[in-house]
Formats: structure tokens, sequence, C-alpha cells
């Protein structure tokens, strides 16, 4: 997984935002730490959130599955623009076989331990397009489904029929905008130890790369 943050809005706009409720734009700092802790008091502790909705992140994500994003799309207040399976599926049907012809049983009977399985040339080329769950049998059924995918593409099957054969760790990648108020609960869901391990390790990873002067408004959101 790969997370770039593109851009972020001004501290200096929400407190605009904030100071045009009360007509107080003479007491701004200029994104100072008097403007700062307006933010932090009607934001969080006042709870007039909405004031938040003015400070927007955009991220480009890749290198999540599609399990992941489906987790995404339950997270409405955010706008996904996501890599096109329509468009993109044809550079799988370049691809060398995966499995060799062999079966899933034949290809646990092939490895031993974990670490042949994915030190081997298939799975290396494999994990281009997919994400590893560490379980054997998990991850054999993945490179199995990916295996038929690619076949469905070289015999012409079109993309949009073919990708019901996607695995659910097949790899994706969106440029993801959200606004401050929806991040703050995102990371609050989503970075609890019973949600998805790989949207915990999505969630930690959007919070490291936030401009440090923006962090203390989810630190508290952040399990």
């Amino acid at each position: 997984m790969k997370v770039e943050l593109l851009q972020h809005t001004s501290l200096t706009v929400c407190a605009t935002a904030i100071r045009t409720c009360w007509a107080s734009h003479d007491k701004s700092d200029n994104g100072g730490e008097k403007d700062k802790d307006l933010i932090d008091r009607v934001g969080n502790k006042f709870k007039h959130a909405s004031t938040l909705e003015h400070l927007t992140y955009t991220f480009y994500i890749s290198g999540i599955s599609r399990a992941l994003l489906q987790e995404l799309a339950r997270h409405r207040m955010a706008s996904p623009s996501v890599k096109s399976t329509r468009y993109t599926l044809k550079e799988l049907k370049e691809e060398e076989s995966f499995t060799d012809g062999m079966s899933m049983i034949e290809l646990k009977e092939k490895y031993t331990n974990p670490t042949e399985v994915y030190s081997d040339k298939h799975m290396i080329r494999a994990s281009k397009y997919l994400v590893w769950s560490d379980i054997l049998g998990v991850d054999f059924s993945s490179i199995t489904a990916l295996e038929n995918l690619r076949l469905m593409l070289v015999d012409g099957v079109s993309n949009d029929r073919a990708k019901y054969c996607l695995p659910e760790s097949y790899k994706t990648e969106l440029t993801w905008t959200i606004n401050a108020r929806s991040l703050q609960n995102f990371l609050g869901l989503r970075s609890s130890k019973s949600a998805l391990w790989e949207i915990q390790d999505l969630a930690r990873s959007l919070f490291g790369i936030l401009p440090s002067d923006h962090k203390y408004l989810f630190e508290s959101y952040l399990n």
C-alpha cells in the first residue's frame, strides 16, 4: 500500500469560515495558535463540526485490495475516482501463466512453507496484482482466480464480463478526497482493532502523512 497527500486546505480557510459566523475576523492571527485553538474549540469541543467541512484532503492511494475499496465506499462523504477495470485489465492479458496449469491442491503440495511460496517467481509476479492475506489457503485461491481471469482475457472475453472473475484481493488505486469532519469519523472507525486489518493500515497511513499542523484535529480519533 502506498499513500500520498496531493493537496490540503489551509487552516486559515476553516478559521475564516468560523469567524464568519461571529463576525470576528479582526481577531484572526492568520492561521496561528489563536486560529488553531478556535478551530479545535468550535469544531471539536463545541461540536459545530460542519465548520470542519471547509478543510479537505486529497490522497492518492494505491496497492489496496478491492475488498478495502468496498469498505471505502461505505464512507459516502468522500469522493473516490477509482482505476477502471474496464480499461486496465488488458495489462493482465499480457502476463504469462501464474500457476503453470497447476490446481490449488497441486499448489499446496508444491510448497511446504510460506517463505517458499512468496519467493516463487510466479507469486512475485502475482503480487503486482494481488494483496496477500498471509493465509496460504486464501492466497492460493486468489492466485488461482487471477489465473482464471487471465485465461478469460486471453480467450477474448470482454473486460466487462471477465471482471466477474476478479478476486477480492485484486489490487486497485484511487484518488480520494475527504473533508476533515468525515476524516475524523473514518479514523475513529477504521483505526479500531475490530476493523479490517488492511483498512487499519490505511487509516494510520492517512494520519501519518497529514500536515503536522493539522494532526491535532485528529489525534483523539485515532485508536
